[in-house]
């Protein structure tokens, strides 16, 4: 009798894992956001009086948000594209007694691909990010400089996530390979998908 249980109960785990596994592969549209840290690293300055290579290391607190359509097309694996809008937050240090403050934004669009156990999944993101920053030194008794910079860059991510339904959680690391900073973000996200 046992026996009979034992085999009841592992037959009924069997026929469930198929439905788990497949978890988070439906097509759809999903919009998502986030707060996370941003941190920039060793700016370039074309301009002014403080141009040329500073060593440079700050970060804030960012926010961003996202929209998205999963693909769904193979089973256990993602693939979508995704485009959003995030805030980098004002990261600042002090060099040699000059204050320097970083203050950038972007657009960015990601090509994404994951895999699911479950409701347990990683992704990797490829794409490029179109930003716009500003650079403000600011020396004690002797005023402040800002300038400006924007371009179109590759950026990169790669993350964790765990789904209940339709809401995910995300943990994600991105870099956003500027051609004047070094940028990334640690960041958790809810996704809604539809």
């Amino acid at each position: 009798m046992k026996l009979i249980k034992l085999l009841s109960i592992g037959l009924l785990g069997a026929s469930l894992l198929p439905g788990a596994a497949l978890a988070g592969t439906e097509s759809g549209f999903y919009v998502g956001a986030g707060v996370g840290q941003a941190s920039a690293g060793d700016l370039t300055i074309e301009e002014g009086d403080f141009s040329g290579e500073i060593d440079f290391d700050g970060d804030d607190m960012g926010y961003k948000i996202f929209a998205g359509y999963n693909f769904g097309v193979i089973p256990l694996v993602d693939l979508a594209i995704e485009g959003g809008y995030v805030d980098f937050g004002q990261p600042d240090d002090t060099i040699s007694g000059i204050n320097v403050e970083a203050d950038a934004n972007a657009w960015d669009l990601f090509g994404v691909v994951g895999a699911n156990i479950g409701p347990i999944g990683v992704f990797g993101k490829i794409g490029m990010v179109m930003w716009d920053g500003d650079v403000t030194a600011s020396e004690p008794g002797e005023g402040s400089e800002t300038v400006g910079d924007d371009g179109t860059d590759p950026a990169y991510g790669i993350g964790a996530r765990l789904k209940f339904g339709s809401l995910e959680i995300r943990a994600e690391y991105e870099i956003f390979d500027l051609d004047v900073a070094d940028l990334d973000m640690l960041s958790a996200s809810a996704v809604w998908t539809f």
